[in-house]
Formats: C-alpha cells, sequence, structure tokens
C-alpha cells in the first residue's frame, strides 16, 4: 500500500525553465544563447546541485568564460531565479489534497544549498517542511543515481514499496522505478496526473 507521495521540485512544483529567466534578464539572441550554455548546461550548475560549489562560486567560474558585459546577469540568475508566482498549475491542490488524504508528502530535489532561503517563499513548501526535504546538495548525491534514492528512503525511514515518486525527468523516474519505488513521469499536466494517480489507487479526485 501506497502511504508516501515523493515529489521532484523543479518543472513538477515549480517553474524551473532556463530560457524563460534569461529572457527575463533582457538577454536575446546570440547572448541568451551563450548565457544558457555557459551558466546553465556547465559542469559547474550540476556541481552547485551536488554541493560541489555554492552559487556564488559558480557565477565566479563562469564569469571567466563570458564578456566582461554580460558578467552582471550572472548572479541573478545563478542566485534569483525563483519568483514565487512561477508554480505548476493544478500542482499545489494536488498536494495539498494528497496530504489531507493521509499521505506522507516529501521533497526529492536536485538542488543547491540555497534551496534552504527560498524553498518556503513557494506556497506549495507548506506541505513539504525542511524534515520532508531531501536535498542532492546536502548529500553531494544526484538523481538518477539510484545511491540518491537508497540514502532518501533511509534518512526518512520509509519502504519502498510505500512509496511513489513523481518526476518530470524520465530517466530520475526510470532510476527510482528500477530502485523498486513505484514511478510516474509527470508532463506538465495536473489533470492527466490526477489520473495516473487514481489509476494507481492513490485516494484522489479526478
Amino acid at each position: 500500500m501506497i502511504r508516501s507521495i515523493l515529489f521532484d521540485m523543479g518543472n513538477v512544483l515549480i517553474r524551473f525553465e532556463p530560457k524563460l529567466f534569461i529572457q527575463r534578464a533582457g538577454l536575446t539572441g546570440e547572448d541568451a544563447e551563450l548565457i544558457f550554455r555557459e551558466l546553465f548546461q556547465s559542469i559547474e550548475w550540476v556541481g552547485c546541485d551536488r554541493g560541489t560549489w555554492k552559487e556564488e562560486e559558480v557565477v565566479a567560474r563562469v564569469s571567466r568564460r563570458v564578456p566582461e558585459r554580460l558578467r552582471g546577469c550572472l548572479e541573478p540568475l545563478a542566485c534569483a531565479w525563483n519568483h514565487p508566482e512561477d508554480q505548476v498549475p493544478g500542482m499545489q491542490d494536488i498536494a495539498a489534497e494528497l496530504a489531507e488524504n493521509g499521505y506522507q508528502l516529501y521533497l526529492l530535489t536536485n538542488a543547491g544549498t540555497r534551496h534552504r532561503s527560498y524553498w518556503s517563499t513557494f506556497p506549495a513548501a507548506a506541505w513539504f517542511p525542511e524534515d520532508h526535504v531531501f536535498r542532492s546538495a546536502d548529500h553531494h548525491l544526484l538523481k538518477p543515481e539510484t545511491e540518491f534514492y537508497r540514502k532518501a528512503l533511509e534518512s526518512f525511514g520509509l519502504k519502498k514499496e510505500e512509496c511513489l515518486f513523481i518526476d518530470d525527468n524520465t530517466a530520475n523516474a526510470e532510476s527510482a522505478w528500477m530502485y523498486g519505488i513505484d514511478s510516474i513521469v509527470f508532463h506538465g499536466d495536473a489533470g492527466e496526473l490526477r489520473r495516473k494517480l487514481a489509476e494507481k489507487g492513490i485516494r484522489i479526485r479526478y
């Protein structure tokens, strides 16, 4: 029986869309592509999620690879991309309903240590307090590594057969499934997710 629902964060509960963030920063054309590649598609960005570097260190390292005129946009993009209004439609309601129906909710996210300072600004965080958050940077592990899931369940005292995992990344969901955690790939549609949850016997309206 499923007792705990494990959620990814980016593009499941809140929007994480680097190209949108870059557009908001006023960058276009080749400048936008350069910042997207050198920041969001960099080893440093992944290393931040793993806890290898802090966001400020990522900014310093990436600054060496971009023209001086673009360096000023790096810190806002790396350290202040999050906007509380950027929620995935319908997902806050799903989390609230699942919690009301007695399910324990947990957040399993690839995120840097700064996550602690911004997560609470999102309304959905009400159902995922700090003691229900497994943050990659804190453990130097990343999805889809199997050890990420093993350590997360160990930290929360959960049994894999009593958990269901939701992630928009197919590789992450598949890795959890291979480890023995039933999983759903989220495609951005809260209505579709409600149907898939119900099909798995989860108590939820659809």
